[in-house]
């Protein structure tokens, strides 16, 4: 029998770029969203119930996140959660925004980034892996062309902690796909957001074959798909969005 229940999906980054772009994506196709960041739900929040279903939380601080699980265990009235998006991250840079190579990253740095980046991912899909169960859900993990090559901008810290979660998708989706759980990641390149560093322009003309920089609305869609039926027999792939970029 078909199911017509509302979906659910959960998504943490949701403030700004593609976080912003997929909860419209996601919510114009009927579904329901919960969100979570560390900051309060603006009040431009463009979608219904956006106020009343974001969680807000330092992803950084990891002995928060079993309170935050409950607490969005709580509000999935039927026990199941369709979609998890991890796209929530840092990137630091130094003092006049340069990227901070090895010896320039401070230890206490290392540990932020990998907690927001790497480190709460596993412990929200650990935390949910019944809810995700019970809906034979997906799971997304936002990745970046920095994880597989030395990128002029992406940090030290940025670039191995996304090269974590690459290796991490490839293991959930061993692990889980035998709950039904598809665990796939997304890997965007330049993409129009207010992020971008000076000198983007250079990497578009020089490097990208499509001579332009992606869209927040494209890399939703993608995640979308990924989520969605057409996807059914997709596990523990990373998927490029980068305009080729990578090759």
């Amino acid at each position: 029998m078909p199911d017509n229940r509302q979906r659910t999906l959960l998504l943490t980054g949701a403030s700004r770029g593609i976080g912003h772009a997929t909860v419209k994506r996601f919510s114009a196709a009927g579904w329901r969203v919960l969100t979570v960041s560390r900051q309060a739900i603006s009040e431009d929040c463009p979608w219904d119930g956006g106020e009343e279903n974001h969680i807000q939380l330092d992803l950084a601080d990891l002995e928060g996140l079993p309170a935050a699980i409950e607490n969005i265990r709580s509000r999935l009235g039927d026990g199941r959660l369709d979609a998890l998006v991890n796209n929530a991250a840092i990137s630091p840079k130094g003092p006049k925004g340069e990227r901070l190579g090895i010896m320039a990253t401070d230890p206490a740095v290392w540990f932020q980034v990998f907690n927001v980046n790497f480190f709460s991912s596993i412990m929200l899909v650990r935390g949910l892996i019944d809810e995700l169960s019970a809906a034979k859900g997906s799971v997304i993990h936002v990745t970046s062309i920095a994880g597989s090559r030395v990128h002029p901008f992406a940090g030290a810290a940025y670039a191995t902690s996304k090269a974590a979660l690459a290796g991490l998708t490839r293991e959930m989706a061993w692990e889980f796909g035998q709950r039904g759980v598809r665990v796939n990641a997304i890997a965007p390149g330049e993409i129009d957001t207010s992020i971008l560093s000076p000198g983007t322009e250079e990497i578009v003309q020089n490097e990208i074959p499509l001579r332009r920089l992606g869209t927040a609305e494209e890399v939703a869609a993608t995640i979308y798909f990924l989520c969605s039926a057409p996807a059914s027999y997709v596990n523990g792939a990373e998927v490029h969005i980068n305009g080729g970029q990578h090759v």
